[in-house]
């Protein structure tokens, strides 16, 4: 999984005009967004967090055939974070009916959906990843920056604050890589969100030789601000049709939540942990 980000700037103070401002490029504010992913890299490290994730599968008739929800603390470590299980709950269809379960280990977690289900709920959070989430999923960095052109798509006024809002895709157009927007706050230079989608559609011979396609494939990501230079991905989602080795053929939802973000310096535990329904 990976990548994304957005454009323009106004008067520091407030008292001069967005006119009288010299313009920024798309490459300029990635830039300034890149020094400010690469700061915030430790002081992530200073907070502790819940993190809720769902994974659900169904048929192609739409019918669910497994969901799991699962609660999670998630603490920092000298290397990125650690993940400790807290609640997981879920049911599954089994002969025309749902079995519901809790806790782990999960029932007939070797089957086709228990193991895609296991997979991206064990996967999606990143334990190299001081915020939780895959590296490679945002092209935010100053390393994963490189990969990407970003192109500034306008300026405007969202959610009471001025951003940018930035297209980005492979600077290979040849590449398989996420392409999207990303919008920037224009004060700070924190992404708020994140929209993206395959570059281009899987190769032919894959499709045919191996069976293998992903339609529709993309996330969101939302950002939200906790203190001074520190912003957080709070949600995570993405829905998408999975086709692979011809055998496999499901729609496949993924939900992640973060919150109740305590200081780690501060607090040992997150107090009081309820679970996420």
């Amino acid at each position: 999984m990976f990548c994304v980000l957005l454009a323009l700037i106004l008067s520091a103070a407030g008292a001069l005009s967005a006119s009288d401002q010299p313009s920024l490029s798309a490459g300029e504010i990635m830039a300034r967004v890149a020094a400010n992913q690469d700061r915030a890299v430790k002081l992530r490290a200073e907070y502790i967090y819940q993190q809720h994730i769902r994974v659900a599968t169904r048929r192609t008739n739409g019918k669910l055939a497994r969901e799991e929800k699962a609660d999670y603390v998630v603490a920092p470590t000298p290397e990125g974070t650690k993940k400790e299980l807290k609640h997981l709950e879920g049911r599954y269809l089994k002969q025309g009916h749902y079995l519901e379960f809790q806790g782990d280990p999960v029932p007939e977690s070797d089957s086709l959906d228990g193991d895609l289900v296991k997979d991206f709920r064990e996967d999606l959070a990143s334990d190299k990843s001081k915020d939780g989430l895959g590296r490679d999923l945002f092209p935010l960095t100053t390393e994963e920056q490189k990969k990407y052109r970003f192109d500034l798509a306008g300026e405007e006024t969202f959610r009471g604050r001025k951003v940018y809002r930035i297209k980005f895709r492979p600077a290979d157009r040849n590449d398989l890589d996420w392409a999207g927007e990303v919008v920037v706050d224009a004060e700070e230079f924190e992404p708020i969100t994140v929209y993206t989608r395959l570059s281009r559609r899987i190769p032919f011979l894959i499709r045919t030789l191996l069976g293998t396609d992903l339609p529709g494939i993309g996330f969101n990501v939302e950002y939200r601000r906790f203190d001074e230079g520190v912003w957080f991905p709070v949600s995570f989602g993405t829905e998408f049709r999975l086709h692979a080795v011809f055998f496999i053929n499901r729609d496949i939802s993924v939900s992640l939540e973060n919150s109740a973000f305590e200081h780690a310096k501060v607090e040992s535990k997150i107090r009081d942990f309820k679970p996420i329904s």
